[in-house]
């Protein structure tokens, strides 16, 4: 068990930007892709990720401290403190069953495609660690290793239909050819958001509104531009938090700079991806006629569209507001706040790219997110306990990616039954 922690470890601590290219590669192998061919789609992918992160990296360094601004400046005081999804990711893989999920997810994963169960190659291997989080929950909570396994394999196939049921949407909003997004936790949050949307797309006169990026720059010309809704976004940011001018204008410029760099970024990652997904569909229709193949790929893709990014950033200062005035909240949004844009990755598509229809279904939703994560701290601070340092005044920590998400909390509170009858 040492020597397979310690493989697995030795994986992911090289990165996605390592990992992909290789993943790439023997995917492209397995579809027959030329060597050259496969080899240049793996580091383009790989460099497309680099810049991705990149852009993600700055997203969070400046909704992060604008967050932390806010909650002092408006005195919040909660004594469970989100943490955020590195946090939760630490205590996952330091325990004893996430090491044997990722062979797990694999073998399950390939058994569905070969019965035709799935649509979906999930290569997103650093995300296999949602998975593992609901084994390790179940773990944690019944004691039992196997039920654990158990729960791990049933998420898996959670994973995969959700892959497939999201992905013609995901496909023909993003524009990005023969993917699925397959990250646990924006999937979490389309399972409710989604017939959310559906009915608040009913209410009347609501329903009638209309705010795309596309309807915006209609409208409002030069406002409707990505990278001018990023500016109005980021010193709206600015101006909670509290800062002064210059704060505010740097902000600003930071989030329209995102707005413009990260489609660029995608494009750049699906360039490498094409000639794998061409290869793996011609491979496949001469085999088996209209059958179809999607690269399950991480939700850090969706924030290339404005709209979605747009809805993520509108959710911070909401997602604080909510936790003020929700009863029964214990908990301090804090860490997860910069990643609630993937939180959408799901939600936007449903919704056509109208960002009110996904900001007030992701209202809803986040409401309901904040309980789930209150309810689920104690296992998430034994996950984490020491493995990860707890922030200053915390009594407890959770995050919105993990105990907020409405997929796993129902494993939780399946595993607290069959805790309860063993």
């Amino acid at each position: 068990m040492d020597s397979l922690f310690n493989i697995v470890q030795s994986i992911l601590n090289m990165g996605a930007s390592v990992m992909l290219p290789i993943i790439i590669f023997i995917v492209g192998m397995v579809f027959r892709v030329p060597v050259k061919k496969a080899i240049i789609s793996g580091i383009t992918v790989g460099i497309g990720m680099i810049g991705i992160n990149l852009v993600i990296n700055l997203l969070t360094t400046s909704v992060g401290p604008a967050a932390q601004a806010m909650v002092e400046r408006f005195g919040l005081n909660l004594t469970i403190i989100d943490a955020g999804w590195p946090a939760v990711a630490a205590g996952t893989w330091a325990q004893p069953i996430a090491a044997v999920m990722i062979p797990v997810v694999l073998i399950v994963n390939l058994i569905m495609l070969a019965l035709n169960k799935t649509k979906t190659l999930n290569i997103d291997i650093w995300n296999y660690w949602h998975i593992s989080s609901v084994a390790a929950t179940g773990f944690i909570v019944t004691k039992s290793f196997i039920f654990g396994i158990i729960c791990g394999i049933a998420y898996t196939i959670f994973v995969q239909i959700m892959s497939d049921v999201t992905a013609p949407k995901v496909q023909e909003y993003y524009g990005l050819e023969g993917v699925a997004l397959s990250t646990g936790s924006a999937q979490g949050y389309a399972l409710l958001a989604m017939p959310v949307g559906w009915l608040i797309d009913k209410i009347p006169g609501i329903n009638k509104l209309d705010v795309k990026p596309e309807t915006i720059q209609k409208r409002f010309g030069i406002f409707g531009e990505p990278m001018i809704m990023g500016i109005i976004i980021g010193i709206f940011l600015g101006l909670l938090g509290g800062y002064d001018i210059s704060g505010i204008l740097q902000i600003g410029m930071t989030m329209g700079g995102v707005m413009f760099l990260m489609p660029r970024m995608v494009k750049i990652l699906m360039e490498g991806l094409i000639p794998i997904q061409e290869s793996a569909q011609k491979l496949l229709q001469g085999r088996y006629g209209d059958r179809e193949i999607y690269l399950g790929m991480d939700a850090a893709l969706a924030t290339g569209s404005p709209a979605a990014l747009a809805t993520g950033l509108l959710m911070v200062p909401i997602t604080l507001f909510l936790a003020v005035i929700l009863p029964g909240n214990r908990v301090l949004p804090f860490g997860d706040l910069a990643t609630i844009p993937f939180f959408a990755a799901l939600v936007v598509p449903s919704r056509k790219g109208n960002i009110l229809h996904s900001v007030l279904s992701l209202t809803v939703v986040m409401a309901v997110a904040l309980l789930m994560a209150t309810d689920y701290a104690p296992v998430l601070t034994e996950m984490a306990q020491g493995i990860v340092e707890f922030p200053k005044g915390a009594a407890e920590i959770t995050n919105l990616d993990t105990g907020g998400n409405f997929s796993k909390w129902v494993f939780y509170k399946l595993s607290q039954l069959v805790a309860s009858l063993l």
